[in-house]
């Protein structure tokens, strides 16, 4: 690892830890040359995963891509970075779970739709509008129901 401050190639290794989720390491690092300090994070990345459209198209999973469409439904919603990694590393951690090299669309939306529906209710109806391409509001009015929870009669 280079150093951040004069590009030495040598530094080590103080200290690490590893994230409350355990999906990454923080590493703590020293330059030997200047002693400047600086950390690192390392986390799995999902490799030789292709995505296979509804046209029928492969494409490679692009993490960037799934990023981006959380952001778009998480617009203008309450939530912090480290959650934001958090629900990544989970949608993440779940596709690894399917030990599987490609992945329909229909998979992954399904993955991403479970999250956000415990993540952020609004963000989850955003992005199952898209997924699903509600087509009236009956259709949207019915999702909605599934997320609000049943009153139950009270017996007098």
């Amino acid at each position: 690892m280079y150093c951040a401050v004069c590009n030495h190639k040598d530094t080590k290794v103080v200290d690490s830890r590893v994230s409350s989720d355990g999906a990454s390491v923080r590493r703590r690092r020293e330059c030997e040359k200047c002693g400047f300090r600086f950390s690192t994070f390392e986390e799995v990345e999902l490799l030789d995963l292709t995505i296979v459209k509804r046209d029928g198209r492969r494409e490679s999973y692009e993490r960037e891509k799934l990023t981006r469409g959380l952001v778009r439904s998480l617009q203008k919603r309450p939530y912090t970075d480290q959650k934001f990694q958090k629900l990544v590393h989970k949608i993440e951690r779940d596709i690894q779970k399917k030990k599987r090299g490609q992945l329909t669309t229909e998979e992954m939306g399904e993955i991403v739709m479970k999250h956000l529906k415990t993540f952020d209710k609004v963000a989850y109806i955003r992005f199952a509008s898209v997924y699903r391409s509600f087509e009236d509001v009956e259709t949207f009015q019915n999702e909605l129901k599934k997320l609000t929870p049943k009153k139950r009669s009270v017996k007098k």
